[in-house]
């Protein structure tokens, strides 16, 4: 059971060994501490939190301050997974985690949050075709069209439409580590990985 959270610093490009380029994406990884063991037992669901990166102590409330001692900024749970070989035994109560819990070519599962792009319409979202552009259009090129359903009369639930979005949770699977810098702190992880600059990502072994 790997696990680690970091903060996607951007991309850039990685050769191999045979000069062939990859894209990366840089994750800053701030060494984490085990702050709490979950038992089945006592919580009824096994995980292991961790707490990463720091902060002004006014900004923890007491009961956090409390938990952890220190004013962390992020907490995280890792969740064992059936069908896996994930103990919690493994881990203990102030044990710290850095980039080097992985090694280059560990294949990896990603978590974080897209980036948010606001109230978009039916073209961009969905990829809707929109309404011809001659034979009397006028101003509604990339409007939906008919939404609605002759016999009911209304409008079905989960009617793809304008709305929200972006800023969505999004896990990529099968990702693979490239390079492993533990002295600065540095995870390369090819391909893209969803969010901004300074979004939290969750990294654990696939």
């Amino acid at each position: 059971m790997k696990f680690i959270v970091g903060i996607k610093d951007g991309m850039t490009q990685v050769f191999d060994a045979d000069g062939v380029c990859h894209p990366a994406t840089i994750l800053r990884v701030d060494k984490a501490t085990v702050t709490q063991i979950r038992t089945s037992e006592k919580d009824g669901y096994e995980a292991v939190q961790i707490a990463s990166g720091t902060q002004k102590e006014q900004r923890v409330s007491k009961a956090e301050k409390g938990h952890t001692k220190t004013a962390f900024k992020n907490l995280t749970e890792f969740r064992t997974r059936k069908n896996y070989e994930d103990k919690v035994s493994e881990f203990a109560v102030g044990q710290e985690l850095d980039a080097g819990v992985f090694t280059p070519g560990d294949t990896v599962v990603v978590s974080a949050t897209s980036k948010g792009k606001g109230f978009q319409g039916g073209v961009k979202r969905y990829g809707f075709k929109g309404g011809r552009a001659t034979h009397g259009q006028k101003h509604s090129h990339r409007e939906p069209g008919s939404i609605g359903a002759t016999g009911p009369g209304r409008v079905f639930k989960g009617t793809r439409m304008a709305g929200r979005m972006g800023n969505d949770r999004i896990t990529v699977k099968n990702l693979t580590v490239l390079q492993v810098n533990a002295g600065d702190n540095l995870l390369l992880i090819k391909g893209a990985i969803p969010g901004r600059k300074g979004t939290l990502v969750e990294v654990r072994n696939a």
